[in-house]
């Protein structure tokens, strides 16, 4: 494998429509804003990953730091371990979580892609593993709308790759309706598909406690983040005093927030994000303390990274399957008989749709 050179980085905000809009307790989204990176060597490889932020302004803070990155680390080694602590500790005195650990995050992705190019083989193989499915719910849907028309919806997406999983939004202000959306999922479904329910950090402890207690006999394969993130003492309650697995972790920066929750005992299953766990460096190392554990690890987002290295973790659960940046892949990955198939071709095999990315580009 030859050795690359850092030559540029080039990242574009684009702001596609959602198909199904995200209606969760603590916001509506209709926009979802997406950065693609091209980390372009000297070489000739090109590297290439993308950022989904939540929050199309948060673009105007994470792009200059990509650029700037870019700038930075012209001349170096694509080194993914190396680029990965060099630009944390750039922006050190701002924090190593937040924004800096997502520019970061998309900054290692690419970087990665582009050593498993210039390797010329898929990342889980250049990672140790091998090609081959991955096991996946289909969570791009089952907001907080009409019982009846969440029941309706809960059939597409079991269909559109044969899921035998899916994910159920809860929060709604009557716990009864929650109640009434699970059943009509339920009803229409079938006992054969596995239900997860995330609450999207809408609850305070007290009334997390009650609500949970409410579905605690459901049969659920977990309850996600029913408070916001960082309260691992009141998850830690929740956890003990449920039967319910216990899931959080999308909202984890760096590895040591893991291991932290761990401590604490704050959940019985892990699901970070790639672009606020640190990557693929990051998850690696988040992964070897889940898997020290025995603590089933589950991904957050970016389907494409996690299907390559849920190959290669110690522990690893389901790959959340949300296809919400496929309007600007040539070529989405594909999902058959609930399995993520991960594509024989070198790196990602991440290519733009460059018409789509034109038609939605924005100025910051």
């Amino acid at each position: 494998m030859e050795t690359l050179t850092f030559h540029s980085l080039v990242a574009r905000p684009v702001v596609l429509k959602l198909r199904r809009p995200v209606k969760a307790r603590i916001a509506t989204m209709t926009d979802w804003p997406v950065i693609l990176i091209d980390l372009r060597t000297e070489e000739g490889i090109t590297g290439r990953a993308y950022l989904e932020p939540y929050i199309v302004k948060s673009m105007r803070y994470l792009v200059p730091a990509l650029r700037d990155f870019g700038e930075m680390l012209k001349g170096r080694t694509v080194a993914p371990g190396e680029l990965y602590e060099i630009a944390r500790k750039s922006l050190h005195f701002t924090g190593y979580g937040g924004l800096a650990m997502i520019a970061v995050s998309g900054l290692d992705m690419a970087a990665w892609d582009a050593l498993a190019r210039a390797a010329n083989m898929p990342l889980c193989v250049l990672l140790g593993g091998s090609v081959g499915p991955v096991k996946s719910y289909n969570s791009n849907g089952l907001w907080l709308n009409e019982p009846a028309a969440v029941a309706g919806e809960a059939l597409e997406l079991r269909d559109e790759g044969g899921f035998s999983a899916l994910k159920l939004r809860m929060g709604r202000d009557d716990p009864g309706e929650d109640m009434a959306a699970h059943a009509a999922v339920r009803n229409a479904l079938g006992d054969g598909v596995e239900l997860m329910v995330d609450f999207n950090q809408g609850l305070d402890l007290a009334e997390a406690m009650r609500r949970c207690h409410m579905i605690d006999d459901l049969g659920l394969a977990w309850i996600e983040e029913p408070i916001v993130y960082d309260d691992f003492d009141g998850f830690a309650k929740l956890t003990a005093d449920l039967k319910t697995p216990i899931q959080i972790g999308e909202n984890f920066y760096g590895p040591r927030d893991l291991h932290m929750a761990l401590q604490k005992r704050a959940c019985d299953l892990v699901m970070p994000d790639f672009m606020r766990i640190g990557g693929v460096t990051g998850w690696l190392r988040a992964a070897a303390i889940a898997g020290a554990a025995g603590v089933p690890m589950s991904s957050h987002l970016y389907p494409e990274v996690a299907a390559h290295v849920m190959r290669v973790t110690e522990t690893a659960h389901w790959l959340e399957w949300q296809d919400w940046a496929d309007p600007i892949l040539q070529q989405p990955y594909d999902v058959r008989d609930g399995d993520v198939h991960i594509p024989n071709t070198p790196g990602l095999g991440l290519e733009w749709k460059e018409d789509v990315v034109a038609a939605n580009a924005v100025e910051l």
